[in-house]
């Protein structure tokens, strides 16, 4: 849904996920590009500007910053402070209790769209009423106005005006 947000704020995107021969429940990885011309490159992103940690249980165990570099933006779903994480230098740590935000809103742990808000006000790659768009687009009735609620709240939350 960030792939298609970005499309409808006037950029290209490519988005795919990463999946191995892991165990049901293993962390895995998905990966989104954006940009003002066409995207040609098919590969994995080895060094990106910008992550999601939508569990941050998994950074004591795989190396979720792995490329990042000085400007890059980590957002961690978690309730610590940026502080708790050992990041590389130069790296922007924004945090937000993207499950909290779920749980009030939406009834179910599913951080999503809090996310893709947060996101959206940490990186100003997307536009929010795009992605209020792309979310009323996938979702239906009051579903789609829950997951847009949860996305505004978490903007709101990173500093965005929706």
């Amino acid at each position: 849904m960030i792939a298609v947000a970005a499309f409808k704020s006037g950029v290209y995107s490519q988005a795919f996920p990463a999946f191995g021969v892991e165990r049901r429940g293993a962390p895995v990885q998905a990966f989104v590009r954006f940009s003002d011309s066409k995207i040609r490159l098919r590969s994995q992103v080895y060094e990106p500007d910008y992550i999601i940690v939508q569990d941050s249980t998994l950074i004591k165990d795989v190396n979720v910053f792995a490329g990042m570099k000085e400007g890059s933006i980590a957002i961690i779903n978690t309730e610590k402070g940026g502080a708790a994480f050992d990041v590389p230098p130069g790296v922007r740590v924004v945090t937000l209790d993207a499950t909290r935000i779920a749980l009030e809103v939406l009834g179910i742990p599913i951080t999503n769209t809090s996310l893709m808000g947060a996101f959206a006000a940490a990186t100003g790659e997307i536009q929010f009423p795009a992605l209020a768009e792309a979310l009323d687009e996938r979702f239906s009735g009051p579903l789609a106005e829950k997951n847009i609620e949860a996305a505004r709240r978490a903007f709101a939350a990173v500093g965005g005006e929706a």
